[in-house]
């Protein structure tokens, strides 16, 4: 009996081994044949740490090299929370609330996950990292990472933009070129100890391509010049907003470009939408009188009327239709040169409907209003501008002088410069070169006519009349002490919310370009809402003159030395 229950004992024994060497052997042949892959991958993750390289994003420069973005290595600070002591945590509670200026919930919500590496704040101040530092403390550290840095601060805000955190342009050009600012990411792959601490021993590496450089048309002094004059309009007036654009009337090269209100790049985390809206390219407004320079342009080229001849401005008053058209001041017979140069707004619409819809439609279309004009910026919107069979009856008498039609600053300084370059539309840049960051060119950008728009005789006919305005006519205050200047003023009446025009909000403006005889410079003036005076030729004007004339005088200063240089380097040739 005992030897049976033994052996009973035995073969139960022997089949549980058995059932469990059988099941141990199923087991590895299932790890061996279905599962060695992904174990193969988990230990390679244990062993081997995936880190991706940053690759430093492409620098923006001026067009003398004169750095306007550019990258700075700063600290972020890390924890691992996994690593920590009761003791380490309750310091950290207690202090990184007042060195990161986060709440003490945010940095306890940190520290509860259960996780080797939890990012506590990113691209810190130099003071915090040395706060950091002073805690001494093995679970909390610090890793270098690159920062976007703007040296001017506000200057050229609305053109630069900005990157954001983690150097994704969000804004302006950042955004516009962020493609070849940003460069390719690269990676390593290194080796980790049993406790799971990096060595520096790597297996493999793909090294980061850094992104390209980008050089602007853009010239510092000149931006700054247009800012200063600008900042001081905005103030001076309690003007709601104001744009200006300097242009190179023969290439289309933007040399400034600015808005107010604006805000400092550096600290973009403070400012509002509104005030970082690109005004030039993005605000829709009816030109005013400004828009007469197309009526003028289209009478001159198709031979309606010449300079000379005579037109009754009907003591003030007119009808069209139904509605009693006005000048700011009444006027009897005026020349049409003189109907330009006191800005009639009866001489120009009878001028108009000499021309007829059509015609007038058609050089609206060819000073290129209605179409977006291409620049390399984004956001920029077309306008607006009304095909003749949507013309009303009175039409006729308000878009000839700058009503019913909407326009951006961008479009005006293009339009008027095709009077300065001799009617030609050109495309407007503002990125002359991208190159690497050893200086090699990838792509350069150069002046690109859109179309003809008027003959050279017409275009020098027009220039003599807008030189008028600013020697006897609206534009006196434009006038540029040593140098001749040509424009027209204007001012808008904007609309209420019913519809309706505002006897009481306006938008001052000037176009024009100097010197006469050859250009250098075309540049436009909005000022939206000034208070308490309005006129373009009050307001706007004096901007002109002021930023004209240091532009002029730095160009040709600068001119002079480049030539210097040349000269010295043929001699150092010969």
């Amino acid at each position: 009996m005992y030897i049976s229950n033994y052996r009973q004992r035995s073969k139960a024994v022997f089949l549980v081994f058995l059932i469990f060497l059988s099941f141990s052997i199923a087991r590895l042949l299932y790890i061996q044949f279905f599962r060695a892959s992904y174990l193969r991958e988990l230990a390679k993750r244990q062993h081997n740490l995936f880190v991706e390289l940053e690759p430093r994003r492409g620098s923006i420069y001026d067009t003398l090299i004169k750095p306007q973005a550019l990258n700075i290595s700063v600290d972020s600070v890390y924890v691992a929370p996994q690593e920590l002591k009761s003791k380490e945590r309750v310091v950290l509670i207690e202090r990184l609330p007042g060195i990161l200026g986060v709440s003490e919930a945010f940095v306890r919500e940190r520290l509860s996950r259960k996780k080797s590496f939890v990012w506590l704040a990113r691209k810190i101040s130099v003071e915090q990292s040395d706060a950091i530092q002073s805690l001494h403390l093995k679970a909390i550290g610090l890793l270098k990472e690159s920062k976007r840095s703007y040296p001017n601060s506000y200057l050229g805000s609305h053109v630069l933009g900005f990157a954001g955190l983690d150097n994704v342009g969000l804004e302006g050009l950042e955004l516009y070129y962020e493609r070849a600012l940003k460069g390719e990411p690269g990676w390593a792959m290194f080796l980790r100890d049993a406790r799971q601490k990096r060595l520096d021993l790597w297996e493999n590496m793909f090294l980061p391509k850094d992104g390209y450089e980008v050089v602007l048309t853009i010239d510092e002094v000149i931006q700054y010049i247009a800012e200063r004059e600008l900042d001081k309009v905005y103030k001076a007036y309690r003007a709601k907003g104001a744009s200006i654009i300097v242009m190179n009337p023969h290439t289309g090269a933007i040399l400034a470009l600015a808005n107010r209100p604006t805000y400092d790049l550096n600290e973009r985390s403070s400012a509002d939408r509104d005030k970082m809206r690109n005004r030039a390219i993005c605000d829709l407004f009816e030109p005013g009188s400004v828009f007469k320079i197309v009526t003028a342009s289209a009478a001159l080229e198709e031979k309606t009327i010449t300079e000379e001849d005579k037109i009754f401005c009907e003591n003030g008053a007119f009808r069209v239709a139904s509605h009693i058209l006005h000048d700011h001041r009444p006027h009897g017979w005026l020349t049409f040169r003189e109907v330009i140069e006191q800005s009639s707004n009866i001489g120009t619409t009878k001028v108009a409907q000499m021309l007829g819809p059509d015609t007038l439609w058609k050089y609206i279309r060819l000073f290129g209003f209605g179409d977006k004009t291409g620049i390399d910026l984004p956001g920029e919107i077309s306008g607006m501008a009304k095909e003749p069979s949507r013309w009303s009856k009175i039409s006729i008498a308000a878009i000839p002088i700058g009503q019913e039609i909407g326009v951006t600053s961008l479009q005006l300084v293009r339009a008027v410069s095709v009077i300065a370059n001799g009617g030609q539309l050109m495309k407007p840049y503002i990125v002359k070169e991208i190159r690497d960051k050893y200086g090699q060119s990838i792509k350069k950008f150069s002046a690109e006519m859109v179309h003809k728009v008027i003959s050279l005789d017409t275009a020098n006919r027009i220039k003599k009349i807008l030189a008028g305005v600013v020697e006897e006519g609206t534009g006196k205050r434009a006038r540029i002490p040593g140098f001749t200047a040509a424009g027209k003023t204007g001012t808008a009446q904007k609309l209420e919310p019913n519809g309706t025009y505002s006897h009481s909000k306006y938008i001052a403006s000037f176009i024009g370009f100097a010197p006469v005889e050859d250009p250098l410079v075309a540049i436009v003036v909005i000022v939206d809402d000034p208070r308490p005076y309005y006129f373009g030729g009050v307001v706007a004007a004096p901007v002109f003159k002021n930023v004209a004339q240091e532009i002029i005088r730095y160009l040709r200063s600068h001119e002079t030395e480049e030539q210097v240089l040349a000269s010295y380097e043929t001699l150092r040739s010969r």
